[in-house]
């Protein structure tokens, strides 16, 4: 029987399923702008961050910009959409 409620308890506890927001390279973008964008839309990143995501989207041709929860992951893909950068998600696997 105890068995039984440890076996319960933990799957109770699953964590929600995580999802990538993606960056993808643009050629009609600033770099400067790029950075302001992420700064504003993922209020989480620092400076440098931001920096090292557009620089990895720039090299790249992708980065990731955060992993959460999948209404944050389409909050962020469709505010950095709004503000002209291409952006994509996906599941966390």
């Amino acid at each position: 029987m105890s068995v039984e409620t440890i076996e319960k308890s933990s799957t109770s506890r699953k964590l929600a399923p995580r999802y990538r927001v993606l960056l993808h390279n643009d050629d009609y973008n600033s770099m400067e702008y790029v950075v302001q964008v992420l700064l504003t839309t993922v209020p989480s990143l620092t400076q440098p961050q931001a920096v090292s995501i557009m620089m990895e989207a720039h090299t790249n041709g992708l980065a990731l910009v955060i992993t959460c929860a999948l209404e944050h992951a389409e909050f962020y893909c469709e505010t950095l959409k709004t503000h002209g950068l291409s952006s994509s998600i996906e599941p966390d696997e």
